[in-house]
């Protein structure tokens, strides 16, 4: 059954339920969140204890100033988009197939979707709705991990539709990076309900790939239950291990004594849709699903500890208790970046060694001017870094499945890189406010030092394998630059400038100085870096400059638009992924508005060129609690699509905060009185 915001009902204005967390550092959002999804990273000490250098001391010199890139309705429970700019009334709608009124800023206890006007929305698919025709209906007081293994899974966040040639079909590919048990289930400390719940959880993870269907190009997508491509990858899906580390001894566990298989996926956060057709996916806060002592270096820089895990697979599945004889080295297997075909549901998914195992946000291709394949990656953990990785083979550019076999062997071999940054301004004038330098840019240069180099390690004292498989470690001995949190790293389309969310750090100025391209202190609201690289894709030398410092221009913190006057943008907080649409323009997503600027999350236009760049726009606005993932615009057609992921994730299974997408709506699959993470479709109409 369709569900359309039409039949949307009511709003929750219920006090948050809080989970009993004691410490929280502000600034990200919800406790929750932090328990769940990155096991209290911002809570324990910081990782990353090198002496790394700052952008100050490594500089050798002021560089000259130059000019870096160029020049500077639908239901009650849609509210209607108030249009309008922090300080100023809105634009007009510029052209192309999305035009648009910014909509207001919704303030963080509102259970709604907001969508400009002109425009509609509804639900694509969401959590438990089936993929195939023997999948139960979701029914939430009677989930299992056999129908959950059948049905969407928990917690999208990277989307994608690849369309067919036709226009009118294609396939849907979704990640699922968590679970959220306390809106999930009632309370229980029954053992054996626990076990089962925990089977849930390891089905509900990974990926999902779904047919999808339309009417006419534009109109709103619907899925197809039973379709030949459809898929669920799990924690328990085997992937096959590519790349120079396969066979490792760092890799070998007692169930897989040969190190080349893996069994499953999980903390699935960003991705990216290669050239060639296949996902990418990024295996990022991994370390939370293990107990594992923390008393190696290696098992210390990756944040593992010996607490129970929020899951509990590690009572019963000793895969999760590195502590287990022939376990010890299962942590090593998840934090890879994986690839999966969308269009044949019966290959084996494979995870990279050649790309280096980190807190992988996800990964996003572009074609060199030489043929060959790089991909950008950012570690989202404070303190940590920019990677980028370089094939060593070039694409083939033939069409067909020999072209295809061929081009998914280009991530398993390359060069790996990570980014040491230099900024050109005094050190006096970076004080940590947020204040731009006298030559009114934070900006500079960087290079991409080398970690492995032609089938070898580039980093004296370690091994090809150890600097593959602790490539944090590695990242920390050749001086590469501490940065605030890289989540989303894209090239553009056309432009080829590579555009890095730095979401925030809320320690910065602590455990890392400021320097000039993390220049505030307490980072609470993050900024965008736009990168050109001097040489090329595979070239080692960048310039890079300061987009965008995020924040509320009407609050305390100083911000800044690439020049665009403050006060005719709309407030953005904690940058998370990015897009782009087809006139080149560059759209933002949010993760953590609530606990900073005290909005919900939402999506944002930005254009990168003439009069109108740094011009921040808001386009939605997410429910209660929730955060915009994986963002697809496809303006030409008058279409987005978002995940809207942890709706309603403060709340309890007895006092929801979110409603979203049912909205007490009783029907067959639906759960009226329950949150569901779900993709969401917007689109003119």
């Amino acid at each position: 059954m369709t569900i359309t915001p039409d039949r949307a009902t009511a709003v929750s204005t219920g006090e948050r339920t809080m989970l009993p967390i004691a410490a929280h550092a502000r600034g990200k959002r919800s406790p929750v969140t932090c328990r769940l999804k990155c096991a209290d990273a911002c809570d324990r000490p910081e990782c990353n204890t090198s002496g790394n250098p700052t952008f100050r001391s490594i500089a050798a010199a002021a560089f000259s100033r130059r000019s870096l890139f160029g020049g500077a309705a639908a239901g009650a429970l849609t509210i209607a988009a108030a249009s309008g700019t922090s300080g100023s009334a809105a634009a007009s709608p510029g052209p192309g197939g999305l035009p648009f009124d910014p909509i207001a800023p919704v303030d963080a206890t509102i259970d709604a979707v907001v969508v400009p006007n002109g425009y509609r929305w509804q639900p694509l698919i969401r959590w438990g709705d089936p993929l195939f025709a023997d999948a139960p209906i979701f029914d939430i007081g009677a989930q299992s991990a056999a129908a959950q293994a059948r049905q969407f899974g928990y917690n999208n966040d990277y989307l994608d539709i690849l369309v067919d040639p036709s226009g009118l079909t294609g396939v849907l590919v979704a990640n699922h990076e968590y679970v959220n048990p306390a809106i999930m289930f009632p309370p229980s400390d029954d053992p054996a309900e626990l076990r089962r719940r925990g089977e849930i959880f390891q089905a509900a993870q990974g990926l999902s790939v779904v047919e999808v269907v339309r009417d006419s190009v534009g109109a709103p997508w619907r899925t197809v239950v039973g379709g030949a491509r459809n898929r669920r990858i799990t924690v328990t899906t085997p992937f096959a291990v590519e790349g120079p580390a396969r066979g490792s001894s760092l890799l070998r566990t007692a169930a897989d004594p040969g190190g080349r298989v893996v069994l499953g996926t999980l903390g699935n956060c960003a991705g990216g849709t290669t050239p060639w057709g296949t996902i990418l996916s990024g295996e990022e806060n991994f370390n939370g699903y293990f107990v594992a002592s923390a008393s190696s270096p290696e098992r210390a820089r990756y944040g593992f500890s010996e607490s129970p895990t929020s899951t509990g697979w590690e009572t019963w599945d000793s895969r999760f208790d590195a502590r287990a004889a022939g376990s010890e080295n299962e942590p090593n297997r998840f934090g890879w970046i994986v690839e999966i075909d969308p269009q044949d549901p019966t290959s084996t998914p494979v995870k990279h060694t050649a790309m280096g195992r980190f807190k992988h946000e996800g990964a996003n291709v572009r074609v060199d001017d030489d043929g060959r394949v790089v991909a950008y990656m950012g570690d989202d953990e404070r303190g940590d870094y920019l990677y980028k990785f370089v094939s060593r083979f070039r694409m083939d550019r033939g069409v067909g499945q020999a072209a295809r076999r061929n081009n998914r062997r280009l991530l398993t071999e390359g060069d790996l890189f990570v980014a040491r940054f230099s900024g050109d301004s005094p050190a006096a004038e970076i004080d940590g406010s947020g204040r731009l330098p006298s030559d009114g840019a934070f900006d500079g240069v960087g290079e991409w030092i080398p970690l492995t180099r032609g089938r070898a390690s580039a980093v004296p004292g370690m091994t090809l394998d150890e600097v593959l498989v602790h490539t944090r470690l590695a990242a920390d001995a050749v001086g590469a630059t501490k940065m605030d949190r890289c989540e989303d790293v894209e090239p553009h389309p056309t432009t080829g400038r590579v555009y890095i969310a730095c979401t925030n750090n809320t320690r910065r100025g602590t455990a890392v100085p400021v320097d000039e391209a993390n220049p505030r202190l307490a980072n609470r609201d993050g900024h965008v870096i736009e990168l050109e690289e001097e040489q090329g894709a595979g070239g080692r030398t960048f310039r890079w400059s300061i987009l965008l410092l995020c924040g509320d221009p009407a609050g305390a913190a100083l911000t800044y638009f690439a020049g665009f006057p403050a006060d005719r943008v709309s407030p953005i907080s904690c940058p998370d992924n990015v897009a782009f649409d087809s006139e080149g323009n560059l759209w933002i997503s949010t993760d953590g508005a609530p606990s900073t600027i005290r909005r919900n999350d939402g999506l944002f236009k930005v254009p990168l060129e003439g009069a109108e760049r740094g011009r921040v726009q808001q386009f939605l606005s997410v429910p209660r609690d929730a955060e915009v993932c994986g963002p697809v615009i496809r303006d030409a057609e008058g279409m987005v699509l978002v995940a809207v992921q942890h709706p309603g994730e403060d709340g309890a299974w007895d006092a929801p905060t979110s409603l979203f997408p049912d909205y007490g709506v009783p029907g067959p699959g639906q759960a009226p009185a329950a949150p569901r993470p779900s993709v969401m479709q917007v689109w003119r109409g």
